[in-house]
């Protein structure tokens, strides 16, 4: 490993990590996590010594490798590289950076372009579920620039429209793991859910906050912090996660009233550090809880008629929107999201 390590760094959505295929990385995982540990820099706060960016949200991998499963083209294992901590997780999914694996996969030669648009079929081996991201390739490259625009990003850039598949229940067993629609923890209303990120719903007056807070405000507020990781530490075991004291989900939102022409405002920790925006999947987890009824933020949620439903999900620097579609009962059979994603670096990292 001495010569150095073939990487392509991407921003995927608001998150930004290294993308490998898995051929690249030792195929012990004790030794590949070491390795990423030295690459990213961690544990150290500022990961002085990597090229981590000293925020979860920047600190994350792809490992990608062509997929032996009939239709699917790659299979994507995301990895979360913690900062302060010589953790690397695969605990959860990142559907930011699962933006940015069609590309990577088109540069790598894992699939071949297609003129004009690519759609590049993924599974996600972290919860064994699959999308489809649909990649522009005009004259059979692909494309980073373009007009789409998503909060938490500067400038614009080329869509990737994302389309979920069975989601639901991919890493707790079920989409509501207790079979309520609510439950009592510590004295607080909870949804617990899990439709492609396992999430505690909860309401930000709950817990005394208003959810008009920043980012800043939040995780300076250590009262809250403390209840929140109370509350997370008990709902782990009932969300069929064991003891997640060292795991990265579930993940905790707090609802408010939208305030900006939203479904609903939310702010999570993700779980210890605010998140800036709202993870893609946890945006898809939160608007399935808004239209369960009975469901923690589902009584204050802006929902639109028919099968068909776009729900902006306000977060603190803007929204993202999920494209939700119903069937006759209400249930949510698929889900959709527009995300971006550009290529930054494409080189030799040396751990």
């Amino acid at each position: 490993m001495s010569d150095g390590i073939r990487a392509m760094w991407m921003r995927g959505g608001t998150s930004k990590g290294g993308y490998f295929l898995a051929s690249d990385l030792p195929a012990d995982s004790a030794e590949r996590d070491r390795l990423l540990l030295r690459i990213m820099g961690s544990p150290d706060p500022r990961q002085i010594d990597g090229l981590g960016g000293a925020d979860p949200l920047t600190s994350k991998v792809a490992v990608v490798k062509p997929s032996e499963r009939p239709g699917v083209d790659v299979d994507y294992l995301f990895l979360q590289v913690f900062v302060d901590q010589a953790i690397v997780t695969d605990a959860q999914n990142c559907g930011n950076i699962l933006a940015g694996v069609g590309g990577f996969a088109i540069e790598r030669g894992l699939v071949s372009a297609q003129e004009g648009k690519t759609p590049v079929t993924i599974f996600m081996e972290n919860t064994d579920q699959t999308a489809i991201a649909e990649i522009k390739t005009p004259g059979g490259q692909v494309r980073y620039d373009g007009t789409a625009r998503i909060d938490g990003v500067p400038g614009s850039a080329s869509p990737v429209a994302i389309t979920f598949r069975d989601t639901a229940g991919s890493t707790c067993g079920a989409l509501l793991p207790t079979g309520n629609a609510a439950d009592i923890i510590d004295g607080v209303e909870a949804t617990l859910i899990d439709n492609g990120m396992p999430c505690v719903i909860l309401r930000a007056s709950d817990l005394g906050i208003s959810g008009t807070e920043t980012r800043e405000e939040l995780e300076a507020n250590a009262t809250l912090k403390a209840r929140l990781e109370a509350i997370r530490l008990k709902a782990g075991p009932l969300m069929n996660l064991g003891d997640v004291t060292d795991k990265s989900v579930p993940k905790m939102t707090m609802l408010s009233p939208p305030r900006a022409g939203g479904a609903i405002s939310t702010r999570t920790f993700i779980p210890h550090r605010c998140h800036a925006s709202i993870g893609v999947l946890g945006a898809v987890s939160v608007a399935t809880a808004c239209l369960i009824g009975g469901a923690v933020g589902s009584e204050m949620a802006v929902i639109p008629e028919g099968p068909r439903k776009s729900m902006p999900i306000e977060h603190p620097i803007g929204e993202t929107t999920v494209i939700a579609e119903t069937d006759e009962s209400g249930a949510v059979t698929a889900a959709g999201i527009l995300r971006t994603a550009r290529k930054l670096f494409d080189g030799i990292v040396f751990p």
